[in-house]
């Protein structure tokens, strides 16, 4: 059985002054609309960061008692786990239709820090929180400067990719810096320094936002008013918890996780018309783009450069919305994309999107491949 995406939508965004809550019914309600359904066809829901129990308590604020659910905690490449699980259930006739949803409204409520928080009995909290690290600023600082020194690339390689951000964000009126002007190279070289190498300008946004999409069998599918998006491949890789795990930080499990995917589907780095990577910092675009096969390593600098393949066309973190988790929003923009519902922004002939989470200190990786129903 073939799955397709029906439904995608985001809910308010920017500083809303809205509930978590309040912000999942909006995108759960919105992405539901857009697909021509509503909560009573719903029977099943992955989400996190919403309580202790987050599926449990959406479902019960939702008004409806899932036959499946997914609360997998894997930080922002939770929703692309979440698609190939939510397509295994479709597939296994365990539920019909599922929500894949994130909200939060971090910005708005203030409650973003650096500080992190150190669990008392993990190595972190034993070999690095004594060290002072911005949490996760320093720590993917450490791998900008390892990959800046192993390939020895220059500082506006990793500022080229905020640039490229601003340019897409300029053409959609949803993101946050929308209205902000065009950033070139200097403005992110010469902006107020994060942890070396990077400035504030490599960090992804603090906002509120989030969104969801909705996933039912093709044959379902394609009695719905829009078009289907197909699911058509899917992997994932867990590598690390702690930066003291890591022998290499230029290598990341987006390797092993992209490799999946592309097997699964059939398909290659060359066959992708529109790619979405997480990019929580500038350096987490270069790595990625290079352990997804879109280029050899050390070469993603000249890949952004030469603005060849469209990447994060929302503005992505840097310049679109980041509630904390963007792994969700990756997969709205894919699905706009193949439906040609861009506007300015929208990759003529799109056929083919990857959408690429992470999540932790390069901890978690998650790709999906989707593709158009021809």
């Amino acid at each position: 059985m073939t799955v397709a995406i029906v439904g995608a939508a985001e809910c308010d965004l920017g500083s809303t002054g809205l509930s978590i809550l309040g912000l999942q019914t909006q995108a759960i309600t919105r992405a539901l609309a857009d697909a021509g359904l509503s909560l009573s066809d719903v029977d099943g829901i992955a989400t996190t960061s919403v309580a202790r129990f987050s599926a449990t308590s959406l479902a019960e604020h939702l008004g409806i008692q899932p036959a499946w659910t997914d609360s997998t905690f894997a930080g922002g490449s939770a929703y692309e786990m979440f698609v190939a699980r939510a397509a295994q259930a479709i597939e296994a006739g365990q539920c019909h239709t599922v929500v894949i949803s994130f909200a939060s409204n971090q910005r708005s409520a203030k409650s973003r820090s650096l500080g992190g928080v150190y669990e008392a009995h993990t190595p972190e909290a034993q070999f690095e929180q004594p060290y002072g690290p911005l949490y996760p600023a320093s720590y993917y600082a450490m791998a900008a400067g390892q990959y800046l020194h192993k390939y020895t690339a220059a500082r506006e390689d990793l500022a080229e990719v905020a640039v490229a951000a601003r340019e897409w964000a300029l053409l959609n009126p949803q993101a946050f810096r929308y209205d902000a002007g065009p950033l070139t190279v200097d403005d992110v070289l010469g902006a107020k320094p994060l942890s070396t190498p990077l400035t504030v300008a490599d960090c992804c946004l603090v906002t509120d936002g989030g969104g969801a999409i909705v996933l039912t069998s093709l044959e379902r599918a394609r009695d719905l008013p829009k078009p289907p998006v197909l699911v058509l491949g899917y992997g994932e890789s867990t590598t690390n918890a702690s930066m003291t795990a890591v022998d290499d930080l230029t290598v990341t499990g987006a390797v092993a996780s992209g490799a999946a995917a592309f097997a699964r589907a059939g398909l290659t780095p060359a066959d992708v018309d529109v790619a979405q990577l997480y990019d929580s910092f500038t350096i987490t675009v270069l790595l990625s783009l290079e352990a997804l096969g879109f280029c050899a390593p050390g070469e993603a600098g000249d890949l952004v450069r030469s603005r060849s393949l469209p990447l994060n066309t929302s503005g992505g973190g840097l310049s679109y919305c980041h509630p904390g988790q963007l792994g969700v929003l990756l997969l709205v923009e894919a699905v706009r994309q193949l439906r040609g519902e861009c506007g300015d922004r929208q990759v003529a002939g799109a056929e083919v999107a990857l959408a690429h989470g992470t999540g932790g200190i390069l901890s978690t990786h998650a790709t999906v491949l989707l593709g158009v129903d021809r």
